[in-house]
Formats: structure tokens, C-alpha cells, sequence
């Protein structure tokens, strides 16, 4: 009889503590907001987000994802947003990083409206406003 082999996953499963980074970068981001654009509180959340994007889709994945030619836009102007919040800039550099967190992850909008099409009453409208955003954009860019 033969010892079985073990499988290694090309993704963490669902409950490791890893999947709780990105979440938790999203949180300092809100934080950050809240406290009237707190410089620090923004820093720490754009690293705790890109730290576990890595962590989830493994760095081969995020590197080929911020270098694609179609997101090299989206690319540059989160990374001159991060760069305007640490140099002391945090609301233009909220307001530049949020536009390049919209093209490099605005394919989302409409999977996230498909899951959201089926909340009883208000599910129809969320689902064509996030469409109407998304563009007609499909999910053949994202990360995953």
C-alpha cells in the first residue's frame, strides 16, 4: 500500500489568518478617514493591503498583476498616492490612490454586483449601479 502524497493548495484555503490582512489594511484605511485623513493610520492601512494581496495570491501573482500593460495607470497612481500620504499630502494622496484602486480593481465592481443582484429589495439597484461604474468591464483582469 502506498503512503499517500500530500497536496499543496495554489491558494490559502478560506480560514487561514492571512486572508484577514487585507481586511484589517481595509479598516486602518476607514480609520484613517475617519480621523480627518490621519497620515499614519493611511500608511499602515496601504501596506497591510498590499501585504496580504501578496500574501493570499502569492508575489509572482501580484507582480504580474501591478505590471500588466492595461494596469500600469491604476499602477502609477496608487503608488503616487502612497507616496503623496507619506510625504504629508494624505487627502489628495486618498483621492489619487482611490482612483487607482478603482482601475486596477474597478473589473470587480461587476462580480460584486452579480453576488449583490440577489439582496431582496435593494439588490437590483445595487447590482445596476456597479455595473453602470464598472463600465461593462469584465473579470479577465483580476488578480485571481
Amino acid at each position: 500500500m502506498r503512503a499517500p502524497t500530500a497536496q499543496f493548495p495554489h491558494h490559502l484555503p478560506i480560514d487561514t489568518p492571512t486572508n484577514n490582512v487585507p481586511p484589517i489594511g481595509g479598516l486602518f484605511l476607514f480609520g484613517g478617514v475617519l480621523m480627518f485623513f490621519d497620515r499614519s493610520l493611511l500608511a499602515m492601512g496601504n501596506i497591510l493591503f498590499l501585504i496580504g494581496l501578496t500574501l493570499i495570491i502569492g508575489l509572482e501573482k501580484t507582480f504580474a498583476f501591478f505590471s500588466r500593460r492595461q494596469k500600469l495607470k491604476g499602477t502609477a497612481a496608487f503608488a503616487a498616492g502612497i507616496l503623496l500620504i507619506l510625504l504629508r499630502w494624505p487627502l489628495t494622496g486618498f483621492i489619487i490612490e482611490l482612483y487607482g484602486l478603482f482601475i486596477l480593481f474597478g473589473d470587480f465592481l461587476i462580480t460584486i454586483g452579480q453576488f449583490a443582484g440577489n439582496i431582496p429589495v435593494v439588490g437590483p439597484f445595487i447590482k445596476q449601479v456597479l455595473e453602470t461604474l464598472a463600465g461593462g468591464r469584465r473579470n479577465a483582469e483580476l488578480p485571481v
